[in-house]
């Protein structure tokens, strides 16, 4: 049983930084994918990114492409997220999942099997 954990939100002003990480135990971040996704209220659950087993490739949404980065620790078995240039619409609860489901799906979080209860980023000018 996978069982992941979020930390690093907290609330932050327009144009700043925040780097959010996902720690894994009963599981491998390196056999397995693991994908950043945000919901914002009212919304679904949103595609942010994702690094796939297959070929250890990052994949990104493209509302943060360019701006956010997903980075692996194998060592720690944890899974970051670097944001920058942050927006108010980034605004949301971001959730570390783990899926190991083929490339042409990891961008819906109906493929995910596990989940993180999620971490709170709070955008404000």
């Amino acid at each position: 049983q996978v069982q992941l954990v979020e930390s690093g939100g907290e609330l932050v002003q327009t144009g700043g930084s925040l780097r959010l990480s996902c720690a894994a135990s009963g599981g491998s971040v390196r056999t397995t994918t693991m994908a950043w996704f945000r919901q914002a209220p009212g919304k679904e659950r949103e595609f942010v990114a994702a690094i796939y087993k297959g070929n250890s490739h990052t994949y990104y949404g493209d509302s943060v492409k360019g701006r956010f980065t997903m980075s692996r620790d194998n060592a720690k078995n944890t899974v970051d997220l670097q944001m920058n240039s942050l927006e108010r619409e980034d605004t949301a609860v971001y959730y570390c999942g783990a899926t190991n489901a083929v490339l042409s799906t990891i961008r819906r979080s109906s493929v995910y099997n596990y989940w993180g209860p999620g971490t709170q980023v709070t955008v404000s000018s």
